[in-house]
């Protein structure tokens, strides 16, 4: 089973790609499987060291029972067990959640990117309680904790993480931001979860927590920024590594209006990625489906220029540095 120590350098989210026409609300049958298995594939031979899928930028809230089971089951064949794939199940209720990591399991999923039943704000022993009913239910399956605040209005503070790796054996990494706690986290987990931070927070985690800052995750614009600047913190160059951090910063500058804000940002996280993916013209990830398929146009063209500038950096990062 893969563990917190398995995880190296960039892991790529990917978006469920759509077909024109999936913002409708009486759309069916949206997902775009040629662009799923192409991107797959692309995303393999440019160095990505893992995928995470159906998230919230995968946009597993709004995806249909048979677009999520389609989709799944095309990126699973695309990747054929060649990186570790984490594949989203969060649900309404325990029971859609057991259900979907059924599905993924027997499909080859290496874990789940899993987050908490979203229709009541979880108290800390409900959360805890949660993940160690799915570790019971699902004792061979890893589970990385998407630890994401504002969506699931539940703190992942370090209490949470004092209790989770004894209530919750499987869990073995987290999609996390919380840099405040860093050190802390990692000193109550003993090393038996990895936090995976944003890359634009990647340098700053390898600053706070050196020897565990082994992956960070990107977006779908290409993984060679996030390669670089992984490879650079693994080889202890700190010149290079706050070039390449540098260049990432300068990157995701233009959407801080909307990332600043915690209630704008809440409000904005899927059209943000969606058009920011897009936009870095590594992939085609169509439209979004509703009710998010609303975007002011001054965000919009915030995040079609973080796109642009990643595409910048994935050219250049694609060529021998020298």
């Amino acid at each position: 089973m893969t563990t917190a120590n398995d995880l190296r350098g960039a892991l790529a989210i990917m978006p469920t790609p759509a077909k024109e026409g999936a913002d409708r609300l009486d759309a069916a049958n949206t997902v775009d499987l040629d662009e799923t298995a192409r991107l797959t594939e692309s995303l393999v031979r440019d160095g990505a060291t893992g995928i995470m899928a159906l998230g919230t930028m995968g946009e597993c809230a709004t995806t249909s029972q048979s677009d999520y089971e389609a989709y799944v089951d095309c990126l699973l064949k695309a990747v054929r067990g060649r990186i570790p794939t984490f594949v989203g199940t969060t649900a309404l209720g325990g029971h859609e959640i057991a259900r979907r990591i059924r599905f993924v399991k027997e499909r080859g999923a290496t874990g789940t990117l899993l987050g908490i039943p979203m229709w009541q704000p979880a108290t800390l022993d409900m959360a805890v309680q949660f993940y160690a009913s799915v570790a019971q239910a699902f004792p061979d399956f890893p589970i990385m904790v998407y630890a994401n605040s504002r969506a699931f209005r539940f703190a992942f503070d370090l209490d949470f993480w004092k209790r989770i790796v004894d209530k919750a054996p499987t869990v073995m990494s987290a999609k996390f931001s919380s840099k405040g706690i860093l050190r802390e986290a990692v000193a109550a987990t003993t090393g038996r979860v990895n936090f995976v931070p944003p890359v634009g927070l990647a340098y700053e985690f390898a600053q706070l927590s050196p020897e565990t800052a082994t992956t960070c995750w990107i977006p779908s614009v290409g993984p060679q920024p996030a390669l670089a600047l992984m490879k650079a913190l693994a080889a202890r160059d700190p010149q290079q590594a706050k070039a390449v951090a540098d260049d990432i910063a300068w990157a995701v500058e233009p959407h801080h209006a909307i990332t600043g804000s915690a209630e704008v940002f809440a409000s904005y996280n899927i059209q943000l990625e969606k058009i920011l993916m897009g936009a870095s013209g590594y992939c085609k990830p169509g439209p979004i489906r509703p009710p998010y398929n609303v975007m002011p146009e001054n965000f919009a063209q915030a995040a079609r220029e973080s796109g642009q500038r990643f595409a910048k950096l994935r050219e250049k990062y694609s060529r021998p540095l020298g």
